[in-house]
């Protein structure tokens, strides 16, 4: 019986063979921008800037570690990239395997690819296996529950876009998930809930490991037997379920199943934020927000977590509820400057973050993953009462953005750094990237 590594392995080794449909290249070209918009939006943020100066980046151009010239090495890159693009909470993500493949995998695999001469469309194949061995091992866990998602599976992800990308065959490819598996994170999910920065630094240092792995294997350094199976099925996870793990292998592509966040803070918030915005939209009452009595909501289990009426800094506002709300009335936006230390420290927010209060509603528990209900409920001073409900969240995969809505996500994160004449530039190229060689499209973003 052949191993759970040993069937990603086929997979991976198969890679080149395997019939990739339009629809999943397209989800993948805009995963892609979504990814890189990201990480520009986040190399503004002060402490990714000076990381990155600590790290050899060039401090007018921080996107010339990508360059050659600039001799900074792949697990720097990928360090640096993984950890700027997770800084703002708007990285895409999966619902099924509650996490982020496309930020557990760009980086890892840009900067491994770099200085190749690998087509665009080479690239978004790779990208495409890694973001399916992510995204599968994720869903067929269950991760212990102290454990945040961050810098666990997304490292094999990230490995096997780079087995893609340097067609190993099935018994290389076994051998390198083999030691990856073993450079899983001991995440804690206590970071996200009380505003640990660490955190953010998850998905840097799992693209990372992908690099490290490869350098073990070329060295000759060997793995276990079956490393996912043993790492996922009893020290990170409780169980791995194969057969969820498997299914339809080769022809769903997970990328079809992803989400995309307009929201700057935790998906498990968006389901509330949605539901608000019904509210806003309708009813103008709100926006005297000295009149607002009460708001509670109902939502799922994890959303509930989310319950901090006084967060300390900034990434502890991006994983509050109460937070998210009162921003998002006093703003009237949820974008990345509604998260911000001037508005964490806003009295007005403060003061109305105390009237919010959300608990679990047990049957919209039981309807995750697929998905992720909320319903709120906000009570005036004279009596009147606003409320609404969603079924699931905006830009998933049942309900998706726009790609107008994608494309202003991206100017609105790029511009942070770039003018828009370059942004704009970046963002074409990466939506027709399978028809360009890849080193067109790194040059755009580094000049």
């Amino acid at each position: 019986m052949e191993s759970t590594v040993t069937k990603f392995a086929n997979f991976i080794g198969k890679s080149t063979d395997i019939s990739i449909s339009n629809a999943a290249f397209h989800s993948a070209k805009l995963i892609v921008a979504d990814c890189l918009g990201a990480i520009i939006g986040g190399m503004a943020e002060p402490e990714i800037r000076a990381l990155a100066e600590s790290e050899g980046a060039n401090s007018k151009n921080l996107f010339q570690i990508l360059s050659a010239a600039e001799k900074v090495n792949d697990e720097t890159v990928s360090f640096l990239f993984g950890t700027a693009g997770t800084v703002l909470e708007m990285d895409e993500g999966h619902q099924f395997a509650k996490g982020h493949p496309g930020m557990h995998v760009f980086p890892a695999l840009l900067a491994a690819a770099r200085n190749s001469e690998i087509s665009g469309e080479g690239f978004l194949r790779a990208f495409i296996i890694g973001y399916d061995v992510g995204a599968r091992i994720g869903l067929a866990s269950n991760l212990n529950p102290n454990m945040h998602p961050h810098g666990t599976w997304g490292g094999l992800g990230a490995a096997a876009s780079l087995a893609a990308l340097h067609n190993m065959d099935t018994q290389q490819a076994n051998e390198y998930l083999n030691i990856v598996s073993s450079l899983t994170l001991a995440t804690s999910r206590k970071t996200m809930l009380e505003g640990a920065t660490v955190r953010n630094s998850y998905t840097g240092v799992s693209n990372k490991m992908a690099h490290v792995g490869l350098s073990l294997l070329k060295a000759g350094f060997t793995g276990e037997s079956d490393g996912i199976k043993s790492i996922f099925d009893g020290v990170v996870s409780s169980r791995f379920d194969s057969k969820s793990a498997f299914e339809l292998i080769g022809k769903r592509f997970e990328v079809n199943r992803n989400y995309f966040k307009l929201h700057a803070c935790c998906r498990y918030n968006h389901a509330a934020l949605d539901a608000l915005w019904k509210l806003i939209e309708n009813h103008k009452e709100l926006k005297s927000l000295a009149l607002i009595k009460e708001i509670k909501i109902r939502s799922y289990n994890l959303a509930a977590e989310l319950k901090d009426q006084n967060p300390r800094n900034v990434l502890a506002c991006k994983f509050s509820v109460p937070f998210a709300i009162s921003t998002t009335l006093v703003n009237l936006d949820s974008g990345v400057m509604s998260f911000t230390e001037a508005m964490r420290t806003n009295k007005k927010i403060q003061k109305l973050c105390q009237k919010v209060v959300i608990e679990e509603d047990p049957l919209m528990t039981q309807k995750t993953p697929d998905l992720r209900p909320a319903h709120v409920t906000i009570s005036m001073e004279d009596g009147t009462t606003f409320e609404a409900s969603v079924t699931t969240n905006r830009g998933d995969w049942q309900d998706p953005y726009s790609e107008k809505d994608l494309q202003e996500k991206f100017l609105s994160l790029a511009t942070r750094l770039w003018n828009k004449e370059k942004a704009l530039n970046v963002y074409s190229q990466s939506m027709s990237l399978e028809k360009i060689p890849l080193n067109t499209f790194i040059k755009s973003i580094i000049n």
